[in-house]
């Protein structure tokens, strides 16, 4: 299994940017789609972004598209993504995730590791 560690959450006020790191540390990461995903209090666990593992193919979901940008460096083992036009809906704690498989899903329950999740806050 591959262990992830998520960081650069904080608090920022709406339509500024931040940027999530996630650092990967075990098996192989080249070995590994990996997928950002959020879920806010009293919300459902919520798909934000995937890409495979040569990081050819990126998918975003509907309300992060053109403002969020996922990508991968594969040779530092670390997945980031760039958070722009931040809006207080985007509230919520960001979780990275890793998928033994070249592309991933918007399914949670297909990514077998998880890290601990970062906070990001959105004030009006």
């Amino acid at each position: 299994q591959v262990q992830l560690v998520e960081s650069g959450g904080g608090l920022v006020q709406a339509g500024g940017s931040l940027r999530l790191s996630c650092a990967a540390s075990g098996r192989a990461f080249s070995s590994y789609a990996m997928g950002w995903f959020r879920q806010a209090p009293g919300k459902e666990r919520e798909f934000v972004a995937v890409i495979s593992w040569s990081g050819g193919n990126t998918d975003y979901g509907d309300s992060v598209k053109g403002r969020f940008t996922i990508s991968r460096d594969n040779a530092r083992n670390t997945l980031s993504l760039q958070m722009n036009s931040l809006k207080p809906e985007d509230t919520a704690v960001y979780y990275c995730a890793a998928r033994h498989a070249p592309y991933g899903s918007r399914w949670g329950p297909d990514f077998g590791s998880w890290g601990q999740g970062t906070q990001v806050t959105v004030s009006s």
